[in-house]
């Protein structure tokens, strides 16, 4: 038996027991794997509350790193005792030990720790897209928008943009969060709940706007940063951590000046195993060689699980936060 986070019907943090549960044999393709960090998103509290259904019951969590301490027949990638990492699910994550299926890690460099690869995989992964596999790939000195900037995805974000030559502007909730932003590259932090965010960002690209939005946030801010835009800018709504976003004519993206919306998610970019080892390998470059620091801002012990969903919801975590067994 294993200690594991179950959801037996969905709703609000409360909803999440820790329960001891039976860890089967891995079968073919599958392994089983000791975890010793469990990264949290928001992701998962979407699974948990029913945003995005999913069949009950469920250990949510689709981020961890951990050991190798089995495999089933016809698992060649790798061995007992190797140090592998997910990002991208399966769901099953909050928990000490859990079976999934080998395709979905890959192995971890010797030189990262276990609570950073914890808390960068769906991060770090979700920034490679944004910035390298999206229809619009921001070029050296493209000016961007980035809301929610001291938040687990947006430090990530603003380190590599910044390595990327793109002049970066972030919003955050508070002004506590204001040099943490500017410490991981943003340009120009804007206070959102205090400042006009549009007319600032208007000023800042000459009243041009700029091509690409990329936005976590979701109900709060979509409609707002369409006016951020310049013409055929390109919005990209990739979370809802404020709610779903609301429905849009496309003839307002028309008189907005042509403009595109995209609503990616990690999965369908990292769904070939291809895709994955490259994203990974990119990943794991910039954060070995230094350009990225992953900033762990709160860990929870695993059964503190509904503990880490509050204050994530609350909007008062900055990084990344993470659950340890």
């Amino acid at each position: 038996m294993t200690k594991a986070i179950v959801v037996t019907e969905t709703g609000g943090p409360d909803v999440m027991k820790l329960a001891d549960v039976t860890v089967p044999t891995p079968k073919p393709g599958e392994i089983r794997l000791k975890q010793t960090a469990i990264g949290v998103n928001f992701l998962d509290t979407y699974h948990r509350s029913g945003l995005y259904k999913l069949p009950l019951p469920l250990t949510p969590g689709s981020e961890a790193v951990g050991t190798v301490t089995a495999i089933g027949d016809g698992v060649t990638d790798v061995k007992v005792g190797d140090r592998v990492a997910y990002g991208n699910g399966p769901v099953g994550g909050y928990a000490e030990e859990r079976v999934i299926p080998a395709g979905a890690v890959v192995k971890v460099p010797s030189g990262l720790k276990d609570e950073q690869v914890a808390g960068m995989m769906l991060r770090g992964l979700t920034v490679w897209y944004l910035l390298r596999g999206l229809h619009f790939v921001p070029q050296k000195g493209d000016t961007v928008l980035f809301h929610a900037a001291a938040g687990g995805v947006g430090l990530i974000f603003g380190q590599w943009a910044r390595a990327l030559g793109l002049t970066v502007i972030g919003t955050v909730g508070s002004a506590a969060k204001v040099d943490l932003a500017k410490s991981a590259g943003y340009d120009h932090v804007i206070l959102y709940r205090e400042e006009d965010w549009v007319k600032k960002v208007r000023d800042i690209t000459g009243g041009k706007g700029v091509p690409v939005v990329y936005d976590g946030v979701g109900k709060d801010t979509f409609m707002s940063s369409l006016d951020c835009l310049r013409p055929r800018g390109l919005m990209v709504t990739f979370g809802n951590a404020s709610g779903p976003v609301p429905a849009i004519d496309s003839g307002t993206l028309a008189g907005k000046g042509s403009q595109s919306v995209t609503r990616p998610r990690l999965g369908d970019y990292v769904s070939a195993r291809a895709d994955m080892e490259r994203g990974c390998a990119e990943l794991f470059d910039v954060v070995g060689r230094g350009a990225i620091k992953v900033d762990v801002g709160q860990s929870f012990p695993l059964a503190d699980a509904a503990g880490a969903h509050r204050a994530l919801e609350g909007r008062g975590t900055t990084g990344s936060t993470i659950l340890l067994p």
